[in-house]
């Protein structure tokens, strides 16, 4: 009896060759879209289309109050309090292998795929399946999977993870003519139009700009700001402000409504503050090295762990690190293994 998956399907190229590549493999698939927010049902229709070229099943369900709930109120949240957050990050541990992964087990279903750029691979070194960075070093995700429960590696496919290239999935698609083989990328947060997280949070969460000083680390007052939620870390434009050498954003004091801004130099930091942490690995030791990743875009760079207690963790990088952003993640590898990941707290 062939193994069933669950594969979750966005409309996009990724997911819908996904779709052909486990069928391919002999799993009887069964597609599924999830409605996360306002957009419309196009993306969906995209799957369906594809589920029915393919003859797998299709289903699809609203879970806009789930999303608003695990996703949207913690975006917002983080903002609130002077982080910044990553949406994606939350939406991955919480609505595709969370909710997703409890339909997947309802429908009897061995595994549950997604069209995500990662590997799940035994390594015998660690004598259990793990969470490996893509083939394809720009378009790996694996940075936004650091939050998913490592019991669930046993049961995640990614298809695309041994690919080379985009193109490579894009001539699957034209060679089983698939409509969506060449639809765009999606590459901004999906609930926000335009990518526009101020107005969002505006217009959603009722945001009012709240006006206050710009200062240096001295306390000098430099100029004013219109809301510390318009400002992110290592900003340099637009601070309405003149000076010898350029200034950038370095941190906030929320009690004082203050924004806080220094030269380039002050911008570098060798430690930071990790909390929530999620291990995909067993034998993580105190003081260990590992390479650190502080963004999505970023490089892993060499640190050592200090394990605290209550799930947190200081990091010492090698070197120092630009920009460290409370709200983001630290994701934490071992060449390209993903030893796990929590939220940066602070410096």
């Amino acid at each position: 009896m062939n193994k069933r998956v669950l594969l979750g399907m966005s409309g996009g190229v990724d997911s819908s060759v996904s779709a052909i590549l486990l069928k391919e493999q002999g799993y009887d698939v069964i597609g599924m879209s999830m409605l996360l927010w306002g957009e419309s049902t196009k993306n969906a229709s995209d799957a369906k289309k594809v589920c029915e070229k393919l003859k797998i099943p299709f289903k699809f369900i609203d879970l806009k109050s789930e999303f608003k709930r695990y996703v949207i109120e913690k975006f917002v949240v983080g903002y609130r309090s002077g982080a910044t957050p990553n949406p994606c990050i939350e939406c991955n541990r919480f609505m595709k292998f969370g909710i997703m992964y409890e339909m997947a087990k309802e429908l009897n279903c061995d595994y549950l795929a997604t069209g995500h750029y990662a590997q799940i691979v035994y390594d015998n070194n660690y004598n259990a399946n793990v969470l490996k960075k893509a083939n394809n070093l720009k378009k790996d995700q694996s940075y936004v999977l650091y939050n998913i429960k490592k019991e669930l590696l046993d049961h995640i496919i990614f298809p695309l993870g041994k690919f080379d290239s985009k193109d490579e999935i894009r001539k699957i698609a034209v060679d089983h003519g698939l409509e969506v083989a060449n639809k765009p990328d999606s590459e901004d947060i999906c609930f926000i139009e335009n990518g526009d997280y101020k107005e969002f949070l505006e217009s959603y969460a009722k945001f009012k700009p709240k006006e206050g000083n710009i200062v240096d680390k001295k306390g000098n007052i430099l100029g004013k700001h219109t809301g510390l939620y318009k400002y992110t870390i290592g900003q340099r434009k637009g601070l309405g402000i003149s000076n010898s050498v350029p200034l950038f954003v370095i941190g906030y004091n929320k009690l004082k409504n203050e924004l806080i801004v220094g030269e380039e130099n002050e911008l570098y930091n060798k430690t930071l503050l990790a909390c929530d942490i999620n291990w995909l690995v067993d034998n993580i030791e105190k003081g260990m090295k590992v390479e650190a990743k502080i963004r999505y875009a970023a490089e892993p760079k060499p640190a050592k762990l200090v394990l605290l207690p209550r799930n947190y963790a200081r990091v010492v990088f090698d070197e120092p690190q630009r920009a460290i952003t409370p709200g983001q993640a630290i994701v934490f590898y071992n060449g390209d293994i993903v030893l796990g990941g929590g939220k940066i707290l602070s410096l």
